[in-house]
Formats: structure tokens, sequence, C-alpha cells
């Protein structure tokens, strides 16, 4: 059973992020000043007294603005209100009360879900007076904090916990963790939401519409998934703000913590090289990857085109040559299909262990095959291997010149470990220690 959710929802620069980044004790939540930063929902998880639940941080509800973007956003918040087991309503105490938080008020008394009034910005606790207005809402007694201090959060959670639902908790651990990543703009996000099969995170032609990276669960043929939908990585020299830096920052810290990066190409636009440079990233921490070609539909096609471009992504991209290569169509839908089973089949490479003795057998007839080249008339011998490690997977060959083993030696090793045993999908690190056989 999934965890319980709780929403914070309420009007744009309430100090919703601050909220949602002090419950969750993380940074993941961007804060800033700017209305507006916040934009799809960001989930995470938390945990107060045992009671575990997922926490959702939702763009500002700007009531009264027919602003595309503006648009999504508000759709955004009300699917998280509509998924929720309990909301926080946060307004601002500072300030006072709105007529846009009156509209917002409107909307969660019509969703039929319990409501918090979270009185945000609190400066003098001995004095109720900057709450008071609030009760005019009709939504009970607002519970009075200071977000960005810490003040009375546990408090807070107190209630929250009391209107949450039993849950108990299943272990998840199994779920294959998939970084979606690429330049601005490539389809990312509407690859994901083609993925889950509903709009989860917002879609737009302006560049820069994801800021946060986005976790969102799926279970699909009895395999759990936690898709994580990453901002655009520009080039350094276009990166304009302190938001775009940390979205960067976070979109990296995404790939760390990932299983599987799918790295997102625009076909209209071929391999440019912020695209080698997003997978460089992904290669150099030796996560599995997979090459998704989107746009495939605007692609003028011949019966030679995926040859060619295949042959052109395998030039550019070429110390990832053992990644495979999917040409789709997020708007379509073509071929996405294809992506989940190729994630489980290159997922289940980057874990896998070959047995010592089988993997001496390989290396002995390559050996037998190919002798390493002796150096300065000195032999190089490689006497046994064994695997070290796992994601990536991870062989080391103990000889009597570690040093003298050629690179384009190591690569013949690589490329028959291959042939033996798969790994597609996934890297490989090779290491040559010294042994006196």
């Amino acid at each position: 059973m999934p965890k319980p959710v709780v929403a914070i929802v309420g009007r744009p620069n309430v100090g919703k992020s601050t909220l949602f980044n002090r419950i969750t004790g993380s940074r993941i939540a961007i804060v800033e000043d700017t209305p507006g930063v916040t934009r799809d929902r960001l989930y995470h998880d938390a945990d107060w007294r045992g009671c575990s639940f997922t926490l959702v941080d939702t763009g500002g509800i700007a009531v009264g603005n027919d602003d595309p973007l503006i648009v999504q956003v508000r759709r955004q918040a009300e699917a998280a209100v509509a998924e929720a087991d309990v909301i926080l309503f946060v307004v601002d105490a500072r300030n006072g009360l709105t007529a846009d938080d009156e509209e917002v008020a409107n909307l969660l008394r019509r969703s039929g879900r319990p409501v918090i009034l979270v009185a945000n910005k609190v400066e003098d606790f001995r004095d109720p007076t900057p709450v008071h207005e609030f009760y005019r809402l009709g939504l009970g007694d607002p519970v009075p904090i200071s977000a960005i201090h810490g003040l009375n959060i546990g408090d807070l959670l107190d209630r929250i916990v009391e209107l949450l639902p039993r849950f108990h908790e299943v272990d998840d651990g199994e779920a294959l963790r998939v970084a979606v990543v690429g330049r601005p703009n490539v389809g990312k996000s509407s690859i994901v939401n083609r993925l889950l099969g509903e709009e989860r995170v917002i879609v737009s032609d302006l560049p820069g519409t994801t800021r946060d990276a986005i976790d969102t669960y799926i279970r699909r043929d009895e395999k759990e998934y936690v898709l994580i939908d990453t901002a655009g990585m520009r080039r350094k020299s276009r990166i304009v703000n302190a938001t775009e830096h940390y979205s960067v920052l976070r979109t990296l810290k995404a790939v760390e913590r990932s299983d599987v990066v799918l790295l997102i190409l625009d076909g209209t636009e071929g391999v440019t090289e912020q695209d080698k440079k997003i997978a460089g990233y992904g290669h150099e921490l030796g996560k599995a990857s997979i090459i998704v070609v989107n746009k495939w539909d605007l692609v003028p096609k011949d019966d030679k085109t995926v040859v060619r471009y295949e042959e052109i992504i395998r030039r550019e991209l070429s110390f990832m040559t053992y990644a495979p290569i999917l040409f789709i169509s997020a708007l379509t839908g073509q071929r996405v299909a294809r992506i989940l089973p190729t994630v489980d089949a290159v997922g289940a490479a980057a874990a896998r262990r070959v047995a010592t003795s089988t993997l001496n057998d390989v290396v002995r007839e390559a050996i037998m095959l190919t002798p390493p080249p002796a150096v300065k008339g000195q032999a190089v011998k490689i006497y046994y291997a064994t695997q070290v490690k796992v994601k990536p997977p991870t062989f080391v060959f103990f000889c009597n010149r570690p040093d003298d083993v050629h690179f384009s030696y190591q690569r013949y090793l690589e490329n028959q470990l291959r042939q033996a045993f798969g790994f597609e999908g996934t890297p490989l690190r090779l290491l040559f220690r010294q042994s006196k056989g």
C-alpha cells in the first residue's frame, strides 16, 4: 500500500518550499524570493514519531491568471490536492489575508480533504493577533509557524499525524531509479508523462520549465521504478541565475543516486557538445545508460536513416558504445513502450555477478587467442581475475606488470567479457593489480 500523502498548497511566495525542506530535512526544493520557482509537484518521504508519509510541494496557485504556464502550475497543484490524504494550506501571517487565499480556501473546501491551515512567517508567538483574521476562511484553528526558523514545526507535525490514515510500510528497495537527463526542451517531461500515462510533470515549449529533480514512483508488470525527471542542463555560459545553477546541481545529484540514466537527445538536432558532456556525467559515475532519441516523428526518413543516425551517435558518443539506442516520439507514443523493458535489461546487466571460475575460463581463453603484447622484451602475464563490485561491474586482473597492460589490450579484454556475459547498457571497470603469480 502506498504511503499517505500530505500536500502543501497556497498562493505564491508564502513559504511552501521552505516548509517542505524543513519537514523533510532536505534542500531539494528551490527556495527563492521570486514567486513561481516551484512549478511541478515535488515529492519526498518524511517521518514523524514513527509515522511515515510522502510530502508534496506544489507551485503557487495564482487565481485569475490565464498565462498557459501558470494554468499548468495550478493544475499540478489541483492534482496534488486530489491525491492527498491531508492538505497543508499555507498562508502568510506577515502580509495578512488576501483574496487569493479565499479563492484557494474555496477550492480546498470542495476537495473534501482534511485541511490544516498553516500561518507561516509568524514573528511573535506571544501575540495571536496576526493569525486572527484567517479564522474567516472557515478552516479551523490556524497553526502559527516560522518555517525559515523551524519554530512550532513539531506541533504542526503532531496535527498532521493525527489526521493521517494508518500505514504499514512496504519495502520498495527493489525499485529501479531512473534519471531522465538531457538539454532543455528535448522532451524529458513529455517522456515521463507518457510512461506514467498521466500529466504528472509540466510540459511547455519554454526551456527551463522543470527546475527540480522530481521523483515519481510507478509499478508496471510487478516491477517498480522511480522516474526522476530533471532540469535541462545548459552550458555554463548560459546559466543566468542562481535558480538554474542549483537546478543543474540537483540534476547531477539525481544521476548519482540513479541506477539507470536515460540520455534524451533531440532527433531533429543530432548530438551536440552539451549532449556529450551530459552523457559523460553518467559514464564517469559508472551508471547504466540508454540513449533515447526523441522527436523521431519529425525526422525526414528513408530506408537508411536509422543506420546513419546510429553511426553518428556511436561516433560522437564513442565512450559509451555499450548503451542501447531507442528511437521514439513522446508526442505520438511511438516505441515509448520499449523504454521500461530496456531499463530492466540494462539495470540487470549493471547488477550482474560472474562466478570467479567462469570468469577465469573466459579470461584464459581470451589470453590464449591473443596474448598481451610484451613491453621492451618483457612478457606481460595475467594470472587470474575476479569480480569485486557491481553497478558498474568491476573486475580486478592480477598480473606481473600491471602498468604495462596497454589500453588497447584492456579494451580487448572488455570486449571479450561483453561477448561472453552481455553487459549491454553498463560500463565496465577493469583494474590491474600487481601479483607474482
